[in-house]
């Protein structure tokens, strides 16, 4: 009808533009609080064993130069029995803090410690100081969230939310934040990537061949499916540590949008 190729590309892209945002807002908001709903559904109801979070004989740092022990941890109540915190300066035990039990009072990280002693050490000297019967109100780098543990727990956190969650891993000294990370980055990535195939779906409709529509259905199918696998195969490489999760999230969009480019020069004008 004497439409140009660019012309008859705009109201595809337009739609697909207004789809990659909608998307782009669910999956950084919207979708991450409706996963919250559901998983606490499941985990209270259905998949009861789904927490791989620990309560027995827990090592964790709360801090680049500090570490925690715990023998157990109740979740019921949020008790924690025998907690030793001990702190380090340039690679050397410096104080260890020991209490029978330590209780969680809620914001800002409160703990109250029950039976405490503190010992701490300056070169060759050694000091104790034991109280008994007495409690210690104190501030912890330390959560009842921090005992508990799920596979999806990811989904049910915003973005701002994994932002500082993962802020939090790192000034624990924890480098394993990985993970989340490939999450924020694949929630922005897999909007874009609506764009990438509509243009690569109008440049290889665009062309007219003899046969009908079996070539581009045939065709379509097989870039789906390779996209998939390259999406698939990328995060394998982005959880790699000496490779980027920015970059290995965005190998498919990349690699498919130099594909998209190149059709679109080609399709038929």
């Amino acid at each position: 009808a004497g439409v140009s190729f660019r012309r008859m590309l705009v109201p595809f892209l337009s739609a697909a533009s207004l789809i990659t945002l909608i998307l782009l807002v669910a999956n950084h908001l919207i979708l991450p609080k409706g996963n919250k709903t559901r998983l606490n559904f499941e985990r209270k109801y259905i998949d009861k064993l789904s927490d791989r979070g620990r309560t027995d004989n827990v090592h964790l740092f709360i801090g680049a130069d500090t570490k925690a022990h715990v023998k157990y941890f109740r979740k019921h109540d949020t008790v924690a029995t025998e907690l030793r915190i001990e702190q380090f300066k340039n690679a050397e035990l410096v104080s260890v803090l020991e209490a029978n039990t330590a209780k969680w009072l809620g914001e800002p990280n409160r703990w109250r410690l029950t039976d405490y002693q503190i010992r701490t050490f300056d070169g060759l000297n050694e000091s104790l100081r034991i109280i008994a019967n007495k409690d210690l109100d104190t501030t912890l780098n330390l959560r009842p969230d921090d005992f508990v543990r799920y596979n999806s727990q990811k989904e049910t956190m915003t973005t701002s939310e994994l932002r500082r969650f993962i802020s939090q891993e790192r000034e624990r000294g924890l480098s394993a934040t990985k993970f989340y990370e490939i999450e924020i980055y694949r929630r922005t990535a897999d909007p874009f990537s609506i764009l990438i195939l509509t243009l690569i779906g109008v440049a290889v409709a665009a062309r007219k061949v003899r046969g009908g529509m079996g070539f581009h259905l045939a065709l379509g199918i097989g870039l789906g499916a390779i996209f998939v696998f390259l999406s698939k195969f990328s995060t394998t490489f982005a959880l790699n540590q000496n490779f980027s999760p920015l970059f290995g999230v965005w190998i498919p969009n990349l690699i498919f949008l130099a594909v998209g480019l190149f059709l679109a020069s080609k399709a038929q004008k």
